[in-house]
């Protein structure tokens, strides 16, 4: 086990002042609050293991899903991770932007992503569905990203019918995705 919380170490047998003394002789890093990880895994983007350790049902979506689809030439400030409204966002140590989407629509479009360097998995949405969700939230996400993603899309060989069979499965998608599509023809 690369990574585990603290608790977790303690269940293991080892004391917290067992695990502290680690982190100063350098055999642990600690990633974020009650999060750890051995000093010679492997390499690992540490924001993925925060995200997928505190909220295993998160979703990796908008610029960071295109960015890691190859959509988008953005590299994002922030990892936009979706998880189930109502739920609360826990507190992190990284740069995350926290979205709260509709359970009813949470899983459309969702597959998973093994975190690299890691046995850690976290969900990440499909093309599709991030370019749904740039479209119709393009107010707060920009009104070039959602276009430039579509495009990008298209000229790989993406059919309009599958964006427009997802965009019918989200509230207030359809209209938006319609229009960029008739906009781009």
């Amino acid at each position: 086990m690369d990574t585990f919380r603290l608790a977790q170490a303690t269940d293991l047998g080892m004391t917290r002042a067992q695990v502290y003394r680690r982190v100063r002789r350098g055999e642990l890093v600690r990633v974020a609050r009650g999060l750890y990880r051995a000093a010679t895994a492997a390499p690992a983007d540490h924001d993925l293991v925060e995200v997928a350790a505190r909220r295993p049902d998160a979703v990796i979506c908008l610029t960071s899903a295109l960015s890691l689809h190859e959509l988008i030439d953005d590299i994002p400030d922030a990892l936009d991770v979706a998880i189930p409204r109502p739920s609360r966002a826990p507190a992190t140590h990284s740069a995350i932007r926290w979205h709260l989407f509709d359970r009813a629509c949470f899983a459309v479009g969702r597959g998973e992503y093994q975190v690299p360097g890691t046995d850690l998995t976290l969900g990440l949405y499909s093309p599709e569905r991030s370019i749904v969700d740039a479209l119709r939230l393009r107010g707060r996400q920009g009104y070039e990203t959602g276009p430039a993603a579509l495009r990008e899309w298209l000229r790989r060989g993406g059919r309009p019918a599958d964006l427009l069979a997802v965009a019918q499965q989200i509230p207030r998608a359809a209209g938006p995705v319609r229009t960029a599509l008739e906009y781009l023809a």
